[in-house]
């Protein structure tokens, strides 16, 4: 594929598409903001809570349809899996689970709650309670997991400078994941403890002020997620295209649109990118600067000599949330 045929692939991924209502979401739902003390939000990973020394971090997510209905108990691990990392993205740790549980047969909710189970000893995170509804049609389960956290220092979504490298940080060691989605499974045959080493990086570079932004690869991929937290900071990047570490055997235009089990995104000051890089290695994580911070509310590719805007965030949104677009400053 050339670098046109990239974007455009980028572009219509359902992945990215899927972001489109979030804005109308959080614009019906802003007014209920002057009730608490919790920080703005622009697109982060979990809301932000001051609380003593830190933050308390409180996040939900739910399982695509698709994926529960068709893989139960890979359904069950994921949403556990996800909502760790995004408290482990905003430079957290995760404190504990709750979940809505909604399957009417014994079976798939057996299944799903297996997976729950696997995911929980695996990430060494407790499920404290939740809800059931055990009347779901077998055609029409749903699961969502809220995840409480806390960090004494944040890694924002919304604060990427020019100038910054954004250094893609994933596990080259895994295999394609789910069925259901684009997925690259680097957990499964990992021990807890090798799965915990690499994600209490992300707590260490916050609390050491190394990085200003970074966000998890969900299932808008790589390029999508860099591009959505470009949208959040209100900024734009250059990204190389041939920087994007890649497992063998995995062709790029699938690669970049898989929801990574492991899977970072961060936005680094010059200054600071070998260290960040280096402790990602410390950990067999491949950390790589994949481009750079810029200015101009732009996310272009480069391929070899060609380069294509991806978005130009002066008329295109993702999820629409950008910083400074309230009054807040920019």
């Amino acid at each position: 594929m050339d670098v046109r045929q990239h974007a455009r692939a980028v572009r219509e991924y359902m992945g990215v598409l899927r972001k489109r209502p979030i804005k109308e979401v959080v614009e019906a739902l802003a007014s209920t903001q002057q009730f608490g003390v919790q920080l703005p939000n622009y697109g982060d990973d979990t809301a932000v809570i001051p609380w003593n020394r830190g933050y308390l971090l409180l996040a939900a997510d739910g399982i695509m349809a698709g994926l529960l209905k068709n893989e139960p108990y890979a359904a069950g691990k994921a949403a556990v899996m996800v909502t760790v990392n995004d408290v482990y993205s905003m430079g957290g740790r995760p404190i504990g689970l709750v979940n809505v549980l909604a399957s009417g047969d014994d079976t798939q909710r057996a299944q799903i709650v297996e997976g729950i189970k696997k995911g929980c000893h695996k990430l060494q995170v407790p499920m404290l309670g939740g809800h059931l509804h055990p009347d779901a049609p077998l055609e029409h389960p749903s699961l969502s997991v809220a995840i409480l956290g806390y960090a004494r220092s944040l890694l924002r979504s919304h604060l990427a400078q020019p100038g910054d490298h954004l250094i893609l940080c994933v596990d080259l060691q895994g295999r394609p994941g789910c069925h259901s989605v684009a997925s690259w499974d680097a957990n499964s045959g990992k021990t807890s403890e090798q799965l915990l080493n690499r994600l209490e990086v992300l707590p260490l570079i916050a609390e050491a002020g190394l990085a200003r932004a970074a966000k998890d690869v969900s299932n808008a991929g790589i390029l999508g997620t860099a591009s959505i937290m470009m949208e959040n900071s209100n900024k734009g990047a250059v990204v190389h295209l041939d920087a994007i570490p890649k497992p063998d055997g995995l062709p790029l235009e699938d690669w970049v649109r898989c929801f990574q089990s492991y899977g970072f995104i961060l936005s680094v000051p010059p200054d600071h990118a070998q260290q960040v890089i280096g402790l990602f290695q410390e950990r067999y994580i491949t950390a790589r600067s994949i481009g750079r911070v810029s200015g101009d509310p732009t996310v272009i590719l480069v391929k070899g000599d060609e380069a294509e805007i991806l978005f130009d965030f002066r008329k295109d949104a993702i999820t629409g949330i950008r910083y400074g677009e309230d009054g807040s400053a920019g």
